[in-house]
């Protein structure tokens, strides 16, 4: 891996020679390739962008011209790989592409979501105008309605912070998230429960049927990437071949 301009790891531009030198002449040393990461490339239009491909060109000719062969290089990451061909080489790193999520903020190259989160409703209760639920008593009802426990929380890896941010998918229609993340669970408002929700019912935390992951993280304040890369716990992940989403 080399330093191109992250700033974040790898061989720096000072040591390129000697590094590169030094492996060629280890006998027990094949290397396939060199590798680094852009900065900006969810940026397509980003000066720094050309700077770390000049980089890495600069380096791959350095590391060729010592005797590394390098027939394996990347640099490319998901929206690099979508939006700047000349930065292909031989791979790329796809990462949140494979969820099915756009990488760069405004375009769209009809990636289809390929993840949902699900829960269940494990108890569906009333509560009564001006009572509280949860710690803190964060959030009052205004007036007499349902509310549905959820069998999630911040030890499954749904952030405490993304209080009042998520609405939960049951049955194809959304609640929202009321009072605070709890460790292992969370508390929907079903307003007056026109629909019937029960317990045992199915609850999407993203995913189809609920908001999508870059919906949650545009509401919470943060990035698609990280929704889908927060479940953890007690979750268990199933993927389903040629499904168009993996639970």
């Amino acid at each position: 891996m080399v330093e191109t301009g992250m700033h974040r790891s790898g061989v720096d531009k000072h040591a390129w020679e000697e590094t590169f030198r030094l492996l060629a002449d280890a006998p027990h040393i094949t290397v396939l390739g060199l590798m680094s990461h852009f900065a900006c490339a969810d940026e397509p239009e980003h000066p720094h962008n050309d700077h770390q491909e000049a980089e890495f060109r600069q380096a791959l000719a350095l590391a060729r011209e010592v005797g590394l062969e390098c027939p394996l290089n990347h640099l490319a990451n998901s929206p690099a790989a979508l939006t700047r061909p000349s930065a292909r080489f031989e791979q790329v790193r796809a990462g949140v592409a494979l969820y099915g999520l756009e990488p760069v903020a405004g375009l769209d190259h009809g990636l289809e979501p390929a993840m949902t989160w699900e829960a269940s409703v494990v108890a569906v209760k009333p509560i009564s105008a001006g009572e509280s639920t949860c710690y803190g008593l964060t959030w009052t009802a205004e007036s007499d309605r349902e509310l549905a426990t959820v069998s999630v929380g911040y030890a499954d890896g749904l952030p405490r912070a993304f209080q009042g941010a998520l609405q939960v998918g049951i049955g194809g229609e959304l609640y929202q998230q009321v009072g605070r993340v709890c460790m292992d669970q969370i508390v929907v408002d079903l307003g007056a429960n026109p629909h019937g929700v029960r317990a045992g019912d199915t609850a999407v935390i993203f995913g189809r049927g609920g908001m999508s992951a870059t919906e949650l993280a545009a509401a919470a304040g943060t990035i698609n990437y990280e929704v889908v890369c927060r479940p953890t716990g007690r979750t268990t992940r199933t993927y389903c071949e040629g499904a168009n989403d993996a639970q």
